[in-house]
């Protein structure tokens, strides 16, 4: 599954962990977080990550 990192913190959200802390599964992929969800680090929107290569 693609990694999604924060272009303003650099945080990485990574699928196969997930967010734990703020509801999300190990096993969602980024487009299939909620709408609502944003950095757990910096509070960025979802628009503010770029896949990681």
């Amino acid at each position: 599954m693609q990694k999604y990192e924060c272009t303003l913190c650099g945080y990485i959200y990574d699928p196969e962990v997930g967010d734990e802390e703020n509801g999300v599964k190990a096993g969602t992929a980024f487009a299939d977080l909620p709408a609502d969800w944003v950095c757990p680090l910096c509070g960025a929107e979802q628009s503010d990550f770029e896949p990681v290569e």
